[in-house]
């Protein structure tokens, strides 16, 4: 098992439940992801291949394939030779049992082999993900295919279960623990004999109070994972009322929790936020929605088939399944008012080496007043513009830029930034900045997280009249070099990073983006700040990204290595690089023009002869919800054509 507390993951859930997307959250920190394909068949499925493909093109260009379909048992022997660096994502094992189940492959020893793939997991050095399909709720199938299919997935997930460190259960999107530590017999026994013996079976269940059902939900010890159930019993006829409980005790309970439960995700609560001060308790490891993961698929697959005069509407299919996904609907409406959120912050030292502070304050002035290049494309655009000054970060190559007060107080400013935008009726917000020294704090940033090369990714420092002034550009990478030397003994977690070398207008950026997925609103992102204050929210809570659209990716290869880390593919590649958010505000009128078109075409009526409006506009059942990411699940047992 590793530092923080995991090793093994076993995710479950039905078809479309969402399970695939969670495992892809959980490995979503790691660097590069060894992605364990293991669907069959398709050759003779277009339609099927189809959408193999599609799920292939969605992955991050850092994660590699490997396909077992042929070879169930090349799944064990991959999880044999891995390395303690790497991380496996196995999805899923529904497509691992129906080619085990292959009639090509029998007689076979079937059980032997999922042993020895269970023995493969407990042993393996590396992380490994897993994900499987939970049929074991439906009714019995009718044939004898189907039973053995169940039969033989029942015992592969059992025996997993038993495998893995943690075991999460997936329904509507919606995770829930069932295993958060090693087994322990013991334990397990001694627990299920204080159960049946703790109370007569006709005395009734005490009720519990609203905070003490939030920590028996919650909380857990360490050494088991056994729920701690710290519950005020209530007598007959009593309300059950909880006890006042201040602000900031309620941060404090929920921080010893996440304490005492480990710093990982994968301990921290996700059932429910306690509300402090009308805000959630902004930890790592928080619960925040997560897109309509069946729309976005199911609104591709409808323009497949609508009124369009051409073969389709290219890339900007991107921005539609984006905007279907988040409206929950395969007929997204386009984006009324959009509010652009410029972050105006200033950082000291080598960062800003180079930089025109007076500018700087200038191109803020103009924005707020509506003059400028920005003021002009956001009238255009059905945006208006907030400038978010923020408090002076200090010289990262010197010592910590914020401290840790600081860091909460900008994280609950940027999520207040998007509550308030919300209020106001805007569909969609624009982060973007317009600061002193971000690009370096950006850098140092993408670094810290993902490993990242400074020198190759920090921008060149352009001057007025066109021209590079590379003295600068090696003053910032100087600073970044010492910043990252100076923490190399440091923590790296999300607030630890901000702390160190982000500031106060990333931190300000990485709230926006996680009040953003709580209210379940979209962000086009555009520039450094965004793509590094992403790379910082997914740490904090890994959902945050899957509400982040990315118009155009510029010229600058930080943003397009962070984006790439992030999941995130430019929508179109026009190599804009005006900044400011004016770069999402230029390609938005094409956005809302392809949206628009998409939910308002209707079927192409040659397609209507002989079944149906209702036949064709109907969404097609398919796979389950996560698959945006992994191989389809399989047909049934035994090859696809069968």
């Amino acid at each position: 098992m590793s530092a923080d507390g995991w090793s093994s993951v076993l995710v479950l859930g039905g078809i479309r439940s969402g399970k695939s997307a969670f495992a892809e959250a959980l490995v979503a920190g790691a660097a590069s992801v060894r992605y364990v394909a293991t669907a069959v068949g398709g050759e003779e499925d277009p339609e099927w291949r189809a959408r193999i493909e599609t799920h292939q093109r969605r992955r991050p260009q850092s994660w590699t394939t490997e396909e077992t379909g042929a070879d169930p048992a090349r799944l064990a022997a991959l999880l044999t030779e891995a390395k303690p660096d790497d991380t496996l994502l196995v999805d899923d094992l529904g497509g691992w049992v129906a080619a085990l189940l292959d009639p090509a492959r029998q007689p076979n020893d079937d059980l032997a082999t999922v042993t020895a793939l269970a023995d493969a997991v407990r042993s393996c050095a590396a992380r490994v993900v897993l994900v499987s399909p939970e049929v074991g709720l439906s009714l019995v199938p009718t044939t004898p295919v189907g039973r053995a299919f169940a039969d033989a997935l029942g015992t592969a997930n059992q025996a997993l279960a038993g495998a893995c460190d943690r075991v999460a259960f997936v329904v509507a999107g919606r995770p829930t623990w069932l295993k958060t530590g090693p087994d322990d017999p013991a334990v397990v026994s001694d627990l299920a004999a204080e159960n049946s013996e703790s109370r007569p079976a006709e005395e009734p269940a005490p009720t519990v109070d609203a905070v003490a059902m939030h920590d028996a939900m919650t909380a857990a010890t360490p050494a088991t994972g056994t729920p701690v159930v710290a519950a005020r019993p209530v007598a007959a006829g009593e309300p059950a009322t909880a006890e006042p409980v201040s602000a900031g005790d309620a941060v404090a309970a929920h921080r010893a929790r996440a304490a005492a439960a480990g710093t990982g995700a994968l301990h921290a609560p996700t059932v429910m936020l306690p509300l402090v001060a009308g805000g959630a308790v902004i930890e790592a490891g928080m619960d925040l929605p997560l897109p309509d993961s069946d729309a976005g698929p199911d609104a591709r697959d409808r323009l497949a088939g609508v009124d369009l005069p051409g073969a389709g509407i290219g890339a900007l299919l991107e921005a539609v399944e984006f905007a279907a996904a988040t409206q929950s609907t395969v007929t997204p409406r386009t984006w009324g008012p959009v509010r652009v959120l410029l972050i105006a912050g200033r950082h000291a030292g080598g960062s800003a080496a180079g930089a025109d502070a007076g500018d700087a304050d200038r191109r803020a002035a103009e924005a707020e007043a509506g003059t400028g290049a920005l003021a002009r494309l956001a009238a255009t655009a059905d945006a208006d513009i907030v400038v978010v000054r923020t408090p002076a970060a200090g010289a990262m190559e010197d010592g910590p830029v914020l401290d840790a007060e600081g860091v909460d107080a900008a994280l609950r400013q940027g999520w207040a930034l998007v509550d308030a935008a919300a209020e106001d009726g805007r569909d969609a917000v624009v982060l973007a900045s317009c600061g002193v020294g971000t690009e370096a704090a950006a850098t140092a940033v993408l670094a810290a997280t993902t490993g990242a090369e400074p020198v190759a990714i920090l921008p060149r420092v352009l001057v007025p009249g066109g021209f590079y002034d590379d003295a600068a550009w090696m003053a910032r990478c100087a600073a970044v070099r010492d910043a990252m030397h100076r923490i190399r003994q440091e923590p790296r977690g999300a607030k630890d990073v901000l702390a160190q070398l982000g500031g106060a207008d990333l931190a300000v950026a990485t709230g926006v983006l996680l009040g953003a997925a709580a209210r379940r609103l979209p962000v086009l992102l555009d520039g450094p700040l965004g793509i590094a204050a992403g790379l910082v929210a997914r740490d904090i809570a890994s959902q945050a990204r899957h509400w982040c659209l990315l118009p155009d990716a510029g010229t600058l290869a930080l943003v397009r290595q962070g984006a790439d880390v992030l999941g995130l593919n430019p929508v179109v590649q026009l190599g804009l690089d005006l900044g400011e958010g004016a770069n999402a505000l230029a390609v938005l009128p094409l956005l809302r023009s392809a949206i628009a078109l998409a939910g308002a075409l209707p079927v192409h009526p040659a397609l209507l002869a002989g079944h149906g409006d209702a036949g064709l506009t109907a969404e097609e059942p398919g796979d389950d919800e996560g698959q945006d990411f992994t191989e389809p699940e399989p047909h049934g047992p035994g090859p696809a054509s069968a």
